[in-house]
Order: C-alpha cells, then structure tokens, then sequence
C-alpha cells in the first residue's frame, strides 16, 4: 500500500555504519540474513531513525544526533527500558529486539526494534486515504483516546514506578525547562523573560501522577492500513516518564496548528490536525477533562508551558545548526519559529499591545521573506 511510510534516502552527515550494526546484531543472537536496505525517518529532528530491511528481518534503529546535547537527552538505554516495562499495560508499543552501549560499535549507545508496519500521519495524510470529514473526526478522537489510555497504565509496583520522581512534577519542569533554554539561547532569539517570569509565578499543585509520554503527536503513532483511523502503535519514548497528565497534554497542543493560526504555524505543521472534522484545541481540552473526570482553573498555564517547552527543544535543536554541529537545513530557520511562539505566548497571558507587538513588528517582514509569505 503506498501510504505505508519506508522512509527516504538517509540525510548527508547521518550515514550509518550498517556493518558495524549488522556484526553486532548477529554477535547478540539476531538471525538476520541477507544483504539489508537502508533508509532513514525525515520526521525525526532530534533522535536520528533508520530501517534496516534484512531479507527476514525488518528493524528500526534509533540513535542520538552529533553534537551538543542537553544532559539527559537522547538517553537511548532509557528509552528502550521504558518500552520494554510499558509494553506489558500498552500494547501500541514496538518489540524491542537489542540495545547496544558498546561506544566501539558505531560511537554512540543505539537501540534496534521490530517495525511496525503502517501509516505515520504527518503533515498532511496521504492522498490515496481520501478521508471525509467523519473519518478525520474518528482519527483525531483515536488519537487523543490513546493518550488517555496511556495515562490510565497503573505503574505503581511495576518498573515504571523508577522512571520519574513522580510528585512536584510541574515545578522540576518548569525550572528545567528554564534552565535549558538559558543555556541553549543564541544571539538572534528572545530572552522569554516575562514568559518564563510568569510561569514561574503560576505554577500549579500537580492534578495527578501518571505515565506520561511528553512528546505526543499524530507523527509519533502508526496507524493500521487496513483501518487507517486506529491507532497500532506509539514511538519517541525518550521524554516518558511519570508526572502530570494535563501538562503532557498541554505539550502536545503546542504542536496543534489550526486552520485560522497564522502563517508562521502553519508553514511549520507537522500533524494534520488542521483538516476539517479535527478538534480545536479547546475541543481537545473539553473533551479530555471530560472523558478522565480532571479539572483545572488555571489551563493557560499548561498551554503556556506547552508553548516555552516547544521553544527549549526547537532552541536545542536549532544550536546545533547555529555552532555548525549539524548541516541539516530543515534547521535553518528555527529561530524564527521560536519567535513565533514567543508572541504566542505573550499573546496568551495577555501582553496583546506590549512586548508580543513590539516583536511582532520587527520580524514579520523577515517570517514573510524565508517562508514565501
């Protein structure tokens, strides 16, 4: 089916030792034969992700970027054990097949999984699915109903009890999160001081503990071909861990681009959560609350922390490209999106006439110019 993603022709810089892999993977009681084909994942911009299609094998490897990192990032043993102790409560997840943190193979640690073959929704849905308005509907209901799911796992007295410090969850973001945007800033991007200031101020009790996933979009689940609007898998567990559901929710509507969003946000979509019959973030939010009983007087909060923690990764992402530790020029022009989000948030707490105008005006002409506007 020509919908199924098999990935593309692996990026310049991102070459992988396939020998190297192959040894080991043989070395470690995988019986793989054959010569293997391989292609890399484009949706990726943090881990980088390949297929290894043996002749009785189909494997996906997932490896960190080159570069500078921030610490505890791309944590490759801990993604794996997360999955591997998940997937007994969640049965969307890969089989994990090996994990190697022998640095003399291919110079970082790296982990191999069974495919899952399928559709990963990305931008835009692929033609040849022709959903209606009501198949759209079904989907994005799927979607949010799996994190729901997710967030009902009973970790307690499992291995997933060890993979986060639980209680005081949205503080240790907060302050996390600020910190790794400081460290990550560059010359041509803004401070966030009255962002960060404010949610600093606001921070909230946490409503409850939970297994969270902390990077949910429609880019990270494969859907079946044969029912393409449900949900048969869930990838990118390397921000998982146990803290607040509605701030795994805030998170993921910082990715939730909508048709009346502006050009910024929609020259950057990577979900298509834009196509009529999907919620509005405020849908998403009122049917959430409603379906797990959780309520808040303070949403903005989690949609603002959604926006800054959106900001961090892109920030780190695009400081490799900016200390040249990474050529791929999808990167190019991050900074310019973490503007974006920075007037989205400002406009969010209520700085309309202030500092959001104010930046609003000096780089608009520059958005219009690099995306074509």
């Amino acid at each position: 089916m020509s919908v199924i993603d098999v990935g593309g022709t692996v990026r310049e810089g991102e070459e992988l030792d396939v020998s190297a892999v192959s040894n080991w993977l043989i070395e470690n009681g995988s019986e793989i034969t054959g010569p293997v084909e391989v292609t890399q994942y484009s949706g990726g911009a943090s881990n980088w992700t390949y297929r290894l299609k043996y002749e009785n094998a189909d494997l996906i490897l997932r490896r960190p970027p080159k570069g500078t990192k921030a610490k505890s990032a791309h944590d490759m043993a801990r993604e794996y054990n997360v999955q591997k102790a998940l997937a007994e409560f969640y049965p969307v997840l890969p089989e994990m097949v090996a994990l190697c943190q022998d640095q003399s193979v291919i110079g970082c640690d790296f982990y191999v999984m069974k495919r899952v073959e399928g559709i990963i929704p990305r931008a835009n849905l692929p033609k040849d699915l022709n959903f209606n308005e009501a198949q759209v509907r079904e989907l994005c209901i799927n979607v949010i109903d799996k994190l729901i799911e997710l967030h009902q796992v009973p970790y307690q007295g499992t291995e997933l009890e060890k993979i986060g410090k639980g209680e005081g969850y949205c503080r240790r973001q907060v302050e996390g999160w600020d910190a790794r945007y400081e460290k990550a800033k560059t010359l041509n991007v803004p401070s966030f001081k009255y962002v960060r200031n404010w949610l600093k101020a606001h921070i909230p009790e946490d409503t409850n503990t939970c297994v969270i996933h902390n990077d949910w979009r429609f880019d990270n689940v494969i859907l079946d071909p044969e029912n393409p609007t449900k949900v048969i898998g869930v990838l990118d567990w390397e921000m998982a861990t146990l803290g607040d559901p509605l701030m795994d929710l805030g998170s993921a509507l910082a990715y939730w681009v909508e048709e009346k969003d502006n050009a910024i946000f929609k020259a950057t979509r990577r979900q298509p959560t834009n196509l009529k019959g999907m919620f509005t973030r405020k849908e998403v939010v009122d049917y959430y609350l409603e379906k797990t009983g959780l309520h808040t007087d303070n949403w903005t909060f989690y949609e603002v922390f959604g926006i800054f923690r959106l900001a961090v990764i892109a920030q780190q992402i695009y400081y490799r490209y900016y200390h040249k530790q990474t050529n791929n020029p999808a990167f190019k022009d991050f900074w310019i999106v973490i503007h974006a989000l920075h007037i989205r948030a400002l406009k969010l707490i209520g700085l309309q006439k202030m500092e959001a105008n104010d930046i609003a005006h000096k780089y608009i002409e520059k958005m219009k110019d690099i995306l074509g506007k």
